[in-house]
């Protein structure tokens, strides 16, 4: 396993985190048990997970909400693997029907980093990610909250997602203003078929020197390879039929380009997003044992300047950095 520093942090994290949105769903506790030993004895030493996630994202228990974090629990009660791992997991999504149930509100941060700990089952979370930003309520609050929460020792860093670059910007300049570290790293959609980050949200991070975490790097499976399968038993079918429809030409490029390379195209995919500098590590959601090896596999791609130059011309890019993309 390679490691590298999380923006920066002095904490290293594989360059392949474990995601777990899968658990409970689309994954049995079984399953996800054996997938959490496989990570950890292959080296993997940094899992993500949300309090939403583990059903449909929804404020309703019998759908499953928080089941994924309350998996990782029992597996971290019945392992002792806790201080082996960087354990990351997100605030923000509704999780009740009322209306102080979501967002990034103090009251609303407190209540739910605490119940995060008690189905984790832990006294720390390593890294508490944003999951969303929160436009009606202030930075001075949002600070307050996780700066009480790194005091009392629950919190280690802070973390954001889906956040635009001003976003970055902004969090940074007021955690500066507070004397306060701000932004561990941030957790972005981001890959061959989807490369709005390189705009400006990548220049962001590189300026702060936020890590960066990338979330669906096989495009929910666009880039898995055997594309006219790809959306059967998966989650979100239409919208996948849709988007092969939509890049059914790049993709067939794409899939005969891994052929002649010899790779797999989630490989191949995994791979590209681990050449860029910026990319701290991207996340893996395997449902079974065996797409996790899959995963693996692309730590020990490496891909010459030829191929990453087919690759952006199968899958270009949004011609540069903001504002010269688009602007000269």
């Amino acid at each position: 396993m390679q490691y590298k520093n999380l923006g920066r942090t002095g904490l290293k994290v594989s360059r392949l985190v474990l995601g777990t949105m899968n658990f409970g769903e689309l994954t049995d506790e079984k399953t996800a048990f054996k997938i959490m030993d496989r990570a950890l004895e292959a080296g993997i030493n940094t899992f993500d997970t949300a309090d939403v996630y583990g059903g449909p994202q929804s404020p309703d228990m019998e759908k499953g909400y928080g089941k994924s974090e309350e998996i990782v629990g029992r597996w971290l009660a019945k392992t002792g693997n806790r201080d082996k791992i960087v354990l990351a997991t997100k605030v923000y999504q509704p999780m009740g029907t009322g209306p102080n149930d979501r967002g990034l509100s103090a009251y609303h941060i407190r209540r739910a980093a605490e119940a995060s700990l008690k189905r984790l089952q832990t006294d720390h979370i390593d890294l508490y990610q944003m999951h969303h930003i929160d436009s009606n309520t202030p930075w001075a609050e949002v600070w307050q909250a996780m700066g009480q929460l790194i005091r009392e020792g629950k919190i280690t860093y802070v973390g954001s997602s889906n956040f635009a670059g001003w976003n970055i910007a902004t969090a940074q300049k007021e955690a500066e203003e507070r004397h306060m570290f701000g932004l561990a790293s941030e957790q972005s959609l981001y890959n061959l078929s989807n490369r709005a980050l390189e705009l400006e949200v990548i220049p962001a991070l590189r300026y702060y020197n936020v890590g960066l975490i990338v979330w669906s790097p096989i495009g929910m499976g666009l880039l898995a390879g055997d594309f006219d399968e790809s959306s059967k038993g998966r989650r979100h079918t239409a919208d996948l039929e849709n988007r092969i429809q939509q890049h059914r030409k790049q993709l067939e490029k794409y899939q005969d380009f891994c052929k002649e390379i010899g790779e797999e195209p989630s490989v191949v995919a995994l791979a590209w997003l681990l050449h860029n500098p910026v990319v701290t590590a991207p996340i893996t959601g395997p449902r079974t044992v065996e797409q996790l090896d899959k995963s693996l596999r692309a730590l020990d791609v490496k891909l010459s300047d030829d191929v990453l130059k087919r690759l952006d011309e199968i899958w270009p890019g949004p011609g540069g950095e903001a504002p010269k993309a688009y602007a000269w």
